[in-house]
């Protein structure tokens, strides 16, 4: 989620007539402030950096049971917006498939996380069917495959980095190429945004916020590549310029999503935020593209 708000508040949740006329009026979706909490957001966001920071470095063996649990509350919230799209996804077998992908990534890596998904999708099927058969159970199974593909498979990379070599820097990185997405993109968007990117799917993000996010994303990315991970610098720009480019992606993926589903945010948790979901989804692109690009340049 980018801290820079994506989607203008509807005039009721019933009728987002509001966030529709917005969304085709690039002069009116220009420069109309920062729209969320500031104060809380911060606060919030700081105080989640901590968390983050202690179980990756001080408290490591708490690291995945802090994965599993924001894939939890993740997963949660993305079922209950689906449901206001008519999708009946059964929460059960999901989050037993959560939980199970997740101890499987830490215990057998990536063969286990392979294994565990199957065994999660076939599960699911099988609960949904159990239930009721035709196209009505056939649209719930894709729903909650979607959240375990979307949810738990990526968010798992976070588990397969960590069980690499400097593995809690690695998922540092990760993290820190979308923190820098979303903060640059704040800054630069709220300070110089007037031209946006995506009018129809998220009126406040611009183009000048997107600068704005490479070059904190980039900045970031390289520093910590360099300083702590001894990565040779064009790896550290280059991963960083990806980065931000996949986080800028997942931002707006989730926003057409929930323009679809008619809602502003997935859930209300984090103050300034909104839900578990609208903070890590861009992190959720962020953690396997690292690994993956860390695979392919420094094998």
């Amino acid at each position: 989620m980018s801290i820079a708000p994506d989607t203008p508040p509807p005039t009721s949740a019933s009728t987002p007539v509001e966030a529709d006329v917005d969304a085709g009026d690039p002069a009116h979706a220009k420069r109309r402030g920062p729209g969320r909490n500031l104060p809380a957001a911060i606060a919030v966001g700081a105080g989640l950096g901590v968390v983050l920071l202690c179980t990756l470095f001080l408290l490591p063996q708490a690291f995945p049971v802090l994965v599993a649990a924001v894939m939890v509350l993740a997963v949660l919230e993305l079922t209950r917006a689906l449901a206001q799209g008519g999708l009946e996804v059964p929460p059960v077998p999901l989050l037993v498939g959560v939980i199970g992908m997740a101890v499987s990534t830490v215990v057998f890596d990536t063969e286990g996380l392979l294994v565990a998904t199957a065994v999660a999708v076939c599960v699911l099927i099988l609960w949904r069917v159990s239930e009721s058969m035709g196209l009505t159970a056939l649209r719930d199974v894709a729903g909650g495959v979607f959240c375990l593909a979307w949810v738990a498979f990526l968010g798992c990379f976070t588990l397969l980095l960590f069980n690499l070599e400097q593995g809690p820097l690695l998922v540092l990185l990760a993290v820190l190429g979308s923190v820098g997405n979303d903060i640059g993109g704040y800054v630069a968007g709220v300070l110089f945004g007037s031209h946006p990117m995506a009018p129809g799917i998220s009126p406040k993000k611009s183009w000048e916020g997107f600068a704005g996010s490479l070059i904190m994303g980039v900045a970031a990315v390289t520093v910590v590549g360099l300083l702590a991970l001894d990565l040779p610098w064009w790896i550290g720009v280059l991963l960083g310029v990806v980065l931000v480019t996949v986080s800028t992606c997942g931002d707006l993926s989730e926003s057409l999503l929930k323009r679809d589903l008619g809602i502003k945010d997935m859930g209300h948790l984090l103050p300034g935020h909104g839900g578990v979901l609208d903070r890590v989804d861009s992190i959720l692109i962020a953690a396997p593209t690292t690994y993956i690009m860390l695979e392919v340049l420094l094998p």
